[in-house]
């Protein structure tokens, strides 16, 4: 448990294979915890939790300086290579429970690349396994991490000339999840303002949803 000066957040990361899941929790944690390569085949094949150091500068409670510690979940993607959605299913609903029972999940992020079109039905298998996970509350817990933003902002795109160009796919499932995203860059480090800036968001999203947890063990 985190101190009076101290602020846990708990998150997960979810997604199809190859759209820098890895990468972004990495990027997220300040780290390089989580193996991420280019590979023709899924990399991650069981959940693993990463942990940051104490971050500063982001919170403040009662006119004072909180630390942040953030704790991403990576899990294996779905759908997988050599996993089966039940697999995939059984694999990180047990390891929510033993890394998140005591003190709950902020936030579920689904991850996706900003540099290919999302096509209907494309995301709907890794949706419905959100859904089986989080159960019906799953979209005030969830936000959608799009990756690869470096390519898109290549290709002439910020992120309001993305968004107006964006399929109707993802346009519905960002208003799903009450536009709750982030652009997300992926290269293998992000300095630290780039960072804060991510935490920041995340906070927000957080803070929006009156700090509220999911998957909790109640206490009898």
């Amino acid at each position: 448990m985190a101190d009076s000066n101290e602020m846990n957040i708990n998150l997960v990361v979810l997604g199809k294979t190859q759209t820098g899941k890895s990468a972004a929790g990495n990027s997220l944690l300040g780290s390089s915890d989580f193996e991420s390569r280019l590979s023709p085949s899924s990399v991650t094949t069981c959940c693993s939790l990463g942990r940051s150091g104490r971050i500063l500068g982001l919170i403040r409670r009662n006119g004072c300086e909180s630390a942040l510690r953030v704790r991403v979940l990576d899990t294996p993607s779905y759908p997988h290579t050599a996993l089966s959605k039940e697999q995939v299913r059984d694999t990180v609903r047990a390891a929510l429970a033993h890394h998140f029972g005591e003190e709950g999940l902020h936030l579920a992020l689904l991850v996706l690349r900003s540099d290919l079109p999302l096509c209907p039905d494309e995301s709907s298998d890794t949706v419905q396994l959100i859904q089986e996970l989080l159960g019906p509350t799953w979209k005030d817990f969830t936000a959608v991490l799009l990756t690869h933003a470096d390519k898109a902002e290549e290709a002439g795109y910020s992120e309001e000339t993305y968004l107006c160009s964006a399929s109707s796919t993802l346009l519905s499932l960002l208003s799903s999840v009450q536009h709750k995203y982030i652009f997300l860059d992926n290269h293998n480090s992000i300095i630290k303002e780039e960072r804060n800036i991510v935490l920041t968001k995340l906070l927000n999203f957080i803070r929006k949803n009156n700090y509220q947890v999911l998957l909790k063990h109640s206490k009898e």
